[in-house]
């Protein structure tokens, strides 16, 4: 008779059996206690659970052991390698590594095969450029009142004619040479309270005439805008925008380049706007897209629960206006 093939012995750590394997590490102590405490013969312990008699010894030898774990597979990595490279060339190939060369650079100003290299590498966690620099540390911050911080952003939407391949599948039915339109957004930092428009493109003009209706828009919610938080498109470095802020007595910061974590509260709301809206469902036409917009926004700004704000919607932060 034999044994149920599960990967646990008795008290012991769960391990992963080879998938051929006969014996469990439960099934294995069975057949040394047949053996030792039932007096079997080695070969009848063997037949009943369909292993050699040399397979039997093998786990009886086992069972002179006394730790716990004699029965579990053991590694088959050599307990000693003699030609392992050395701890110095291990410390040259790290300092190498940490000025960015290759694994191939590496090598040949060492005179090692690349295979060493690369397994050192491995060993060091250094395989890859991104592990030489530990990433920063986020720093979440919130503005205390609404107006103190407007975060502005554009995201690039393609124009729709038909259902595109997000929908079927099928990147060959494409319409090329449709072009772009841009989704501007202007977000409150305290609220997360959010407006948008979609406009041909990006540069100062939209840019400037989206700003001065975003800020009406927030007037009449009774915000009252005092910063400005960007990154460097050229709309938001022209002189006509940097006119239109300083007639509306906003301070314009900058996020620090290609760093966009910098400005994460928009860009945490473009991804919900793309995946609850430019995204949710099949659109014909660029029009039809746009015209789903502001019903969408109306929806996250006034009843769709927030997780950054217990829950709630973004227009429950707002103070009503005097």
């Amino acid at each position: 008779m034999g044994f149920p093939h599960e990967p646990l012995s008795r008290g012991g750590p769960q391990v992963t059996l080879h998938p051929n394997s006969r014996l469990t590490p439960f099934a294995r102590e069975q057949l040394v206690q047949r053996v030792r405490r039932l007096g079997w013969a080695v070969a009848d312990a063997a037949q009943a659970v369909g292993v050699s008699k040399r397979t039997a010894y093998r786990w009886l030898a086992r069972d002179r052991g006394k730790e716990a774990a004699r029965f579990q597979d053991r590694s088959s990595r050599p307990q000693h390698i003699p030609r392992r490279t050395s701890a110095l060339r291990q410390r040259r190939i790290e300092r190498l590594r940490r000025r960015r060369l290759t694994g191939a650079q590496i090598a040949a100003r060492l005179g090692m095969p690349r295979s060493t290299v690369s397994a050192v590498l491995v060993r060091l966690g250094l395989q890859r450029l991104r592990s030489l620099e530990p990433r920063p540390l986020v720093r979440r911050y919130e503005r205390q009142r609404p107006g103190e911080l407007l975060h502005l952003d554009t995201k690039r939407l393609g124009r729709i004619k038909g259902i595109g391949h997000r929908i079927h599948g099928d990147r060959r039915q494409a319409s090329p040479g449709i072009g772009w339109e841009f989704a501007h957004v202007c977000i409150d930092d305290h609220s997360r309270l959010a407006y948008v428009e979609v406009l041909p493109d990006e540069g100062k003009l939209h840019t400037t005439a989206f700003l001065q209706r975003a800020i009406r828009w927030f007037r009449k919610r009774g915000v009252r805008a005092e910063r400005l938080l960007s990154d460097n498109g050229n709309g938001y470095r022209s002189k006509l925008f940097g006119a239109a802020r300083t007639e509306l007595g906003l301070r314009h910061l900058f996020t620090r380049p290609y760093t966009p974590r910098t400005n994460g509260k928009a860009e945490r709301f473009i991804q919900t706007m793309l995946r609850e809206w430019a995204y949710a469902r099949p659109y014909h036409t660029s029009n039809q897209r746009t015209r789903r917009l502001p019903a969408w926004l109306d929806h996250y700004n006034c009843r769709r629960p927030h997780t950054a704000l217990g829950y709630r919607p973004p227009i429950s932060r707002l103070r009503r206006p005097q």
